[in-house]
């Protein structure tokens, strides 16, 4: 604990941001910081929360991504092969698979996310023609 405890002296450092280092355990937090006694699963649980938080919230806010993707419908009647910006295998898929949304359309194999961007600003575009209607 010698090597550990030297991490407990500097300034300014919170009893978190110690546990998110790989060397520091909620063992070690509890002997000498005076903090609560769980069982050790939840003692467990807590170190993977502090240290994966950063992982956790990125794959959050990918879900929410993913989800707002869903929602964003793409019209039936869309020639693909007529939007620039398209790649060309994206256009092929596109026009043949008829997919309903811009989430469908990003699991396509062949279109990239430069291609869901393009097809992103043509809702957008298509939305301000029609005044503002919900897609």
């Amino acid at each position: 604990m010698e090597e550990k405890s030297s991490a407990m002296h500097l300034h300014g450092i919170t009893l978190l941001e110690l546990l998110r280092r790989p060397e520091i355990s909620y063992k070690d937090l509890k002997r000498f910081s005076g903090m609560p006694a769980y069982l050790p699963e939840v003692e467990e649980q807590i170190e993977i929360q502090v240290r994966y938080q950063g992982y956790i919230e990125k794959q959050e806010a990918q879900v929410r991504q993913f989800n707002q993707l869903e929602k964003k419908l793409l019209p039936q009647d869309v020639n693909y092969e007529e939007l620039k910006g398209l790649s060309l295998e994206a256009r092929e898929k596109l026009n043949r698979l008829k997919p309903h949304s811009l989430g469908q359309a990003s699991r396509i194999t062949g279109v990239t996310p430069a291609d869901i961007n393009v097809l992103l600003l043509f809702l957008e575009h298509r939305k301000g023609l029609k005044g503002g209607e919900p897609e």
